[in-house]
């Protein structure tokens, strides 16, 4: 196999970097375009990509080097004849490995002082990108604007930066919000008054500078991408910018719904790294910490409301002790958590519930069965993963119950994943299983058993605790008859299950002793009526009682 030296590809106007993240070590495999290293100036932050694919043998850069155009970043024992020595010298396209920055047109000694009128601010050449993600909007309508004044910040998966003027100006009004992608040319906003250095809009957009067009020369820019600079911060600190992070540690923290303004970073000039977002993650599974939207619902849950708020009498205040002794503990972290959720719930959504019993001795026959013939296989199959397939068959069937009400619309999702309520010591947690549709009773009771592991273990992670679209609630092991569940919103409805009991059953002829399962399910009234409830209700035991059913 071929050696190769990975090199520092063109990244523009700059000279000497710092070195500030090392994304990848000895022994690694690497593939192409995947970033190695991240490199900071005072006014940009990017990740430097491979040319080529391979396992990574030696690295010849640590934190705190400073490297340039042609530095040798690492040496990679290539795999196959994919890339040439010299790819590692001069990359198809260094542009991919720049950070997407924004040169304005230089302005000439020449060029008028003032001019009066409308001007466009577009989006200059930002190189060989296309569609980038607006991820922030740094002014508003009537702000007064100066030539090179960072506008919105963008960001690709490479790198973010900030898109500053090309003119002078009150900013009338912005082309552009959060969410949207961008190109070069694009208009951004519309400014009054004075445009200073450059006066025809077109000029935003077609940079004149040779150099410039041909690679994003990021210090002609004074204002581009100095988010990247903007320090973390820890919760209760006022926000400065987006979080000092690289667009992929950003791209990870959002995977795991990490707010990145809440964290503070252990890396050089406080950046966040990876490391940093999933010391957060296990904190707040712990209980070791919270986020400030967890500790901004906390006080509502652990004080019981006083219900002001709603135009109530307030909460009764006693002093217990003058009854006799008492013991004071503490809310639970989860407790506190899901207690202004629940609260919220029970209030807000007109919920009723209906409860029915259905014949299970057929399907509880065979779950038997089918674990007796798989005991070396290790997976036991659960009375709840038959329901949870049971109840994909019948939200398909009824799709208003895998909906959520959003403004006056309702959303019907395509996709079904099932929560479902797991008693741990810490307290009540819902995992998700994703994709029901796609797996089988076996699979669904491999999963189960998994993420019921790990929530009681405090390891389940935020991902895999949202995205629900329906909710089992089951009691079977513990015993009841029936209970009212709470419906977590933005779902529509949730199904309770309480411990299945022989009863006797009429045949039309005699009775017959029959297993029977109490189901309680609660929907909510804006979105389901009570009939499509009992038909729904009715499909589900109709499945659970022959589960060939869930075939047709």
């Amino acid at each position: 196999m071929a050696t190769l030296e990975i090199q520092v590809p063109d990244i523009g106007d700059f000279d000497e970097v710092a070195v500030i993240e090392l994304l990848v070590k000895v022994g690694d495999t690497v593939k192409a375009e995947q970033s190695l290293i991240t490199v900071e100036s005072d006014k940009a932050s990017m990740e430097i990509p491979s040319s080529a694919a391979g396992v990574v043998k030696e690295l010849k850069v640590k934190l705190g080097d400073k490297v340039k155009q042609g530095s040798v970043v690492l040496v990679l024992e290539a795999s196959g004849a994919a890339s040439a020595p010299n790819q590692a010298v001069a990359p198809a396209a260094p542009v991919q490995a720049a950070p997407v920055s924004v040169a304005p047109p230089a302005a000439a000694p020449s060029a008028p002082a003032a001019v009066a009128g409308p001007v466009e601010v577009r989006v200059p050449d930002i190189g060989d990108f296309k569609d980038v993600a607006v991820i922030e909007i740094m002014v508003k309508a009537g702000d007064t604007i100066k030539v090179e004044q960072s506008l919105i910040t963008v960001e690709s998966d490479k790198a973010s930066m900030e898109i500053p003027s090309s003119a002078a100006g009150v900013l009338k009004e912005l082309k552009v919000k959060v969410g949207d992608k961008v190109n070069i040319g694009d208009l951004i906003a519309m400014l009054e008054g004075i445009s200073a250095g450059v006066a025809a809009p077109a000029a935003a957009a077609a940079p004149t500078a040779a150099p410039v067009a041909a690679a994003p020369a990021v210090a002609a820019a004074p204002a581009v991408a100095s988010v990247a600079a903007a320090p973390a911060h820890a919760p209760g600190g006022a926000p400065v910018g987006l979080p000092h992070a690289s667009p992929s540690v950003r791209k990870f923290a959002r995977e795991l719904g990490v707010p990145l303004e809440e964290l503070k970073g252990s890396g050089p000039k406080g950046r966040i790294i990876q490391d940093d977002v999933q010391a957060f993650t296990k904190a707040v599974m712990s209980g070791a910490t919270q986020t400030k939207a967890q500790a901004a619902k906390a006080p509502a849950a652990s004080s019981g409301g006083d219900g002001a708020a709603l135009g109530l009498i307030p909460w009764p205040k006693v002093d217990f002790a003058k009854f006799g002794p008492i013991e004071r503990k503490e809310l639970g972290r989860i407790k506190k958590i899901s207690g202004a959720n629940l609260l919220r719930n029970a209030i807000m959504i007109p919920a009723v519930t209906n409860h029915d019993d259905c014949d299970i001795t057929d399907l509880e026959a065979f779950r038997v069965s089918t674990n007796k013939e798989n005991e070396k296989s290790g997976v036991k199959v659960t009375m709840l993963a038959f329901l949870i397939k049971a109840c994909v068959s019948a939200l398909k069937k009824f799709p208003e119950f895998n909906s959520s009400l959003d403004g006056d619309a309702l959303v019907f999702k395509n996709y079904w994943h099932i929560g479902f309520a797991a008693d741990t010591p810490n307290g009540l947690m819902v995992p998700v299983l994703k994709d029901a549709d796609k797996k089988g009773v076996m699979q669904i009771s491999q999963e189960m058993g998994e993420l019921a592991k790990k929530a009681r273990d405090g390891k389940l992670s935020p991902a895999e605790m949202s995205g629900a679209t329906f909710t089992i609630s089951s009691l079977g092991g513990i015993g009841g008859r029936y209970f009212t569940p709470i419906i977590n919103a933005p779902e529509v409805a949730i199904l309770g299950v309480c411990k299945s009991q022989m009863e006797p059953v009429w045949d039309g002829k005699a009775f017959q002793p029959r297993l029977m399962l109490p189901l309680s399910l609660t929907w909510d009234h804006r979105v389901i009526d009570g009939a499509a409830a009992a038909r729904f209700n009715a499909y589900l035991g109709q499945i659970l009682g022959d589960f060939r059913r869930v075939l047709l």
